[in-house]
């Protein structure tokens, strides 16, 4: 049998570098820190109806506005959330829009994510009733595009969200993952 000669030097630094990884302490968790909030009004839905994956219906976007650290304008009318709606209330959200900052800048915003609750709190909230958001898991992960210079910081974070609905508005607040 044929073994490989490894000197005494080198199965020391071996192992004196295999104590010193084990010894490394993991990564701090993440951290969030609020970003922004967004105030948009919206549309009724537009309901396309039982499709393959559940119920569809898009929310038209119709504006509002959005304010944070360094950041204030509006939401630019034409964007929208595409909504699957399951028997059971769980609704898989995709809404894509466009902010305008008071500066002119443009910020690209899709946003991803899940709503679900009680179900006679879904119930009336899909039929325009206001119901307490606390009542209501609304979470999205968002990413974002710009080519504002100074916004930079924005393309290169994730963003986790927390949503409110009511029967004309939605408020979403942008926490980054830091």
């Amino acid at each position: 049998m044929n073994v490989p000669f490894v000197s005494a030097a080198l199965l020391g630094t071996l192992l004196f570098s295999a104590v010193l990884v084990g010894q490394q302490s993991a990564p701090t968790p993440p951290k969030l820190e609020l970003a922004f909030e967004l105030h948009a009004e919206v549309a009724k839905p537009d309901e396309v109806g039982v499709v393959a994956g559940g119920t569809r219906r898009v929310i038209p976007i119709l504006g509002g506005t959005f304010s944070g650290s360094g950041l204030k304008g509006k939401i630019l009318p034409g964007g929208a959330d595409h909504q699957l709606l399951q028997p059971d209330g769980f609704t898989q959200l995709e809404a894509r829009y466009i902010l305008q900052t008071e500066q002119g800048e443009m910020i690209y915003v899709n946003n991803r994510g899940m709503r679900h609750g009680p179900a006679e709190v879904l119930a009336r909230l899909n039929a325009g009733e206001r119901v307490d958001p606390n009542l209501i898991y609304f979470r999205t992960a968002a990413t974002i595009e710009t080519a504002a210079p100074r916004l930079q910081w924005m393309s290169r974070a994730l963003f986790i969200c927390v949503g409110e609905r009511y029967p004309t508005e939605v408020v979403v607040r942008f926490y980054r993952v830091m």
